[in-house]
């Protein structure tokens, strides 16, 4: 499906960035950033985040329904089955430079998986549907094996049962995670799962559409997620907070000084919603409840005087950034791993919307507007 008309601004220039162009058509995800509402195939966000595992949702975005309790238990089962590196992707990364970007490792993984995958090329529903399992499934292991070698450690093997967020845990500590930690993180992957067409999202299916294999698609979509304007702001979020405690600054003072000096204070405002990110009020109730049992109320503490000094002085709300920071911070996970962790998540949008697009493809390939010379002509020579 080509992009609609392009809605003109006055200077008859279409929108900057394509905001608010339709694209394409897409039954996975409904954002209405006026309300505050983000639907996956029907479902509320907030109903899925509290009373549905990752896998239900990676099920759902993927078939369009949640899973039967026999569906879940074969998908965790295949979940499981295919958490295991192909040997040459765990040299990769024993080669890779401890100081490498996670971000950059991730994405050459994924690159490298095509290489040992019998079913790369093949472009049936069947195969592509069992690559997305098989992605899904390994992202984990390369992000929680490059944590551990790049600190001199050997790579902790994948559990062959349990669920991705008690795995990717456990991987990374080499210890059982509690219950509390495991739900925690798990609720975080069904909130980061799938947000419509945002620009990683759709890397991927333009790369997707022109019949690019997944593993193609995917690691155009890993290095859309690797910039700064769209991944990495829970990044910068926790190291606002890491300074301000280092320091012992007054939030509220920080805040107002780096306000003053025209400076963003990262983690708040969205270019999608105009009112409070839904998932910030989740992820909220979750910071609360992990201090309280991590001791650690200190974070809650400097992201209310944050929250309530920015919403004082510029009438913006968190979003899903600014909480999910200090959560994988006393979930014990390096800063650095935050957008990695995105990944983690968003595959399953990724490859829901992939799997949607070579149902009925149609090659993306929108027009510029011209706006350079014409006529020009050569001088004498």
């Amino acid at each position: 499906m080509p992009l609609t008309a392009v809605p003109a601004r006055t200077n008859g220039m279409p929108n900057p960035g394509l905001e608010g162009v339709l694209a394409l058509e897409s039954s996975i995800c409904f954002i209405d950033g006026k309300q505050g509402e983000l639907v996956y195939r029907g479902y509320d966000i907030d109903s899925l985040a509290r009373h549905v595992s990752f896998e239900e949702t990676a099920y759902l975005l993927w078939n369009g329904i949640l899973p039967s309790r026999g569906q879940l238990e074969d998908l965790q089962a295949r979940l499981c089955a295919e958490r295991t590196l192909p040997s040459m992707v765990l040299d990769v990364l024993r080669l890779t430079p401890r100081d490498a970007s996670p971000m950059a490792v991730l994405r050459t993984c994924v690159s490298a998986m095509a290489h040992f995958d019998g079913e790369a090329d093949d472009m049936s529903p069947e195969s592509n549907y069992r690559k997305a399992l098989r992605l899904t499934a390994r992202i984990p292991v390369i992000i929680a094996a490059f944590a551990r070698l790049r600190s001199g450690r050997d790579p902790v093997a994948p559990l062959t049962a349990g669920s991705t967020a008690h795995n990717f845990l456990h991987m990374l500590s080499g210890e059982s995670p509690g219950p509390q930690a495991e739900k925690t993180l798990d609720s975080s992957l069904v909130l980061h799962a799938e947000h419509s067409l945002n620009a990683s999202t759709f890397s991927g299916r333009v790369i997707g559409s022109t019949l690019a294999d997944i593993y193609a698609a995917v690691t155009g979509a890993i290095g859309a997620l690797s910039g700064p304007l769209h991944g990495g702001a829970n990044v910068r979020v926790m190291q606002m907070l890491l300074a301000l405690d280092l320091s012992g600054e007054h939030p509220g003072d920080y805040v107002r000084a780096r306000l003053t000096r025209k400076e963003r204070i990262m983690g708040f405002g969205h270019r999608v919603y105009k009112v409070v990110d839904p998932r910030a009020t989740i992820l909220r109730e979750m910071m609360v409840n992990l201090a309280r049992e991590r001791n650690a109320e200190k974070w809650v503490t400097l992201c209310s005087e944050i929250r309530r000094v920015m919403e004082t002085e510029k009438g913006l709300s968190p979003n899903v950034d600014f909480y999910t920071a200090p959560i994988y911070y006393m979930l014990g996970i390096d800063v650095d791993l935050y957008t990695p962790l995105f990944v983690m998540s968003r595959i399953s949008g990724w490859t829901a919307h992939l799997l949607e697009q070579w149902q009925a493809n149609r090659l993306i390939r929108p027009r510029a507007r011209y706006t350079g010379p014409r006529h020009q002509r050569l001088a004498p020579r």
